[in-house]
């Protein structure tokens, strides 16, 4: 009796390891600040900086240039499954950025369908003056 009861407790700590492992979907998983690498461009590989805002169950945000200047405000942005189409404007055209989840913290996609986007989450690091008066604490 004792080995079918440790059995049963394995099993649901295992299901309970499963449930919490789920990942990000649709806005919860695009929110927040990506650096894309755009390849192939005429003019060569350039780099930007797309900042997704969760608001409710839709985002809203901004591009930038790899300076932090903001070149342009979204003005649409469709989420479909594990893809964020993004619509703004840059240089006085209509333009579409295709975000395709690659993993957590990783994206693939396409400008315009006709150039290669690569991405990655910025991790918002922790300030080391806080994580310094953290460990002061403990």
């Amino acid at each position: 009796m004792k080995n079918l009861s440790l059995v049963f407790a394995v099993f649901f700590f295992v299901l309970s390891l499963n449930v919490n492992a789920q990942s990000k979907t649709g806005a919860d998983y695009f929110a927040g600040k990506w650096n894309v690498l755009l390849i192939g461009l005429p003019n060569g590989d350039a780099k930007m900086v797309v900042i997704l805002d969760k608001k409710d169950s839709t985002l809203t945000g901004s591009i930038q240039d790899s300076t932090g200047k903001e070149i342009s405000k979204i003005q649409k942005i469709e989420l479909i499954g594990d893809k964020a189409t993004v619509y703004f404007t840059s240089q006085g055209y209509d333009v579409n950025l295709e975000m395709d989840k690659k993993d957590d913290d990783h994206i693939t996609g396409s400008l315009m369908g006709m150039f290669d986007a690569e991405g990655e989450r910025v991790k918002e690091q922790k300030n080391l003056k806080s994580r310094k008066n953290d460990e002061l604490i403990k």
